[in-house]
């Protein structure tokens, strides 16, 4: 395959989908990493080969500057990409496997570390902790015999680190996973997180440098949580695993209380990220590889493509204008 990029500048409404081209035969996670662009019917206008990665690059989310902003979670690699299609010079914020980010309003970013222990959390499905079953490798911490600890990280624009936040993840169902989501309120100062494959959406109060009571916690019989994310009012829309083959978004209230449940039609969906339509949301399926749109008021996908490998979509974002 020919790696020439051909994005254009960002169009309001452009989407932008994180597509690894999974072309490593040691590793399931591994390949070359790019950037897909849509218009907003989710017709193909671009794609962007990025440099510095090595595994999946998700956790796509537009700055207030206008810039994309992704990760390479593996390879401790923060990547932000120009309006005008550009990926611009690395800043390396912290030697930590950041996966997702929010932008507070006093200017700083607020990341997410999405990996947690050092295996010996493995749950016993897992041969005791063969790293080997994953199918992939997980970066440790240089100096620290550990993948992560999950934890919350504020930081300038710039790089410079402000806060670490000690606050709790759970490892879902792979025994490693910390932060692997996060959305903050309205308000700049909670930030509703989970473990993805985890029983818990939990709540972290940035201004008082405390954890919250859980938003919701699931028993087995009750699934486990893929995303959760804040709505401009202050509800709640959830993408839950009900069960192997059952998915389901759910639209909540601020204190947990089931709105709405919208059945999906296959398993797999694991992202959700606004739109600039009307009572639409993105999206994506990560077993499959679709990107969709979704209309909240019908519970129907309005429109779809898919970016051509399974395993890979790990981040979709719109561009406002």
């Amino acid at each position: 395959m020919t790696k020439e990029s051909t994005i254009q500048p960002f169009a309001k409404g452009d989407i932008l989908a994180g597509v690894t081209l999974l072309n490593n035969p040691d590793d399931d996670h591994a390949g070359d990493g790019r950037i897909i662009q849509y218009d907003s019917d989710l017709n193909e206008k671009g794609v962007l080969w990025l440099e510095g990665t090595t595994h999946l690059v998700g956790g796509l989310n537009f700055g207030p500057d206008g810039n994309l902003w992704a990760f390479d979670a593996n390879a401790h690699v923060v990547l932000r990409i120009s309006p005008e299609g550009k990926q611009l010079p690395e800043i390396k914020f912290a030697e930590r496997s950041f996966s997702n980010c929010n932008f507070a309003p006093d200017g700083t970013v607020i990341m997410g570390e999405h990996l947690l222990g050092d295996g010996s959390n493995f749950p016993e499905w897992m041969m005791g902790g063969d790293i080997a079953k994953l199918g992939t490798t997980l970066a440790k911490i240089p100096g620290e015999d550990v993948f992560g600890h999950g934890h919350i990280f504020r930081f300038t624009p710039e790089g410079e680190q402000i806060k670490e936040y000690n606050n709790e993840a759970h490892g879902g169902m792979m025994g490693f996973l910390g932060t692997t989501t996060a959305s903050l309120a309205a308000d700049g100062k909670t930030l509703l997180y989970s473990s993805e494959t985890g029983p818990r959406v939990m709540k972290y109060d940035l201004e008082a440098d405390q954890q919250l009571d859980d938003y919701l916690t699931f028993t087995p019989q009750e699934g486990m949580v893929l995303v959760a994310k804040y709505q401009p009012d202050g509800t709640v829309l959830m993408l839950k695993a009900a069960s192997r083959t059952d998915f389901v978004l759910q639209h909540l209230t601020a204190d947990a209380e089931v709105l709405k449940t919208y059945e999906l039609p296959s398993a797999g969906w694991a992202i959700i990220e606004p739109s600039i339509e009307d009572n639409t949301i993105l999206i994506g399926n990560f077993f499959s590889g679709i990107v969709a749109k979704f209309n909240l008021d019908s519970g129907a996908i309005t429109a779809q493509t898919e970016v051509g490998v399974e395993r890979s979509l790990a981040g979709i974002a719109q561009f406002a204008g």
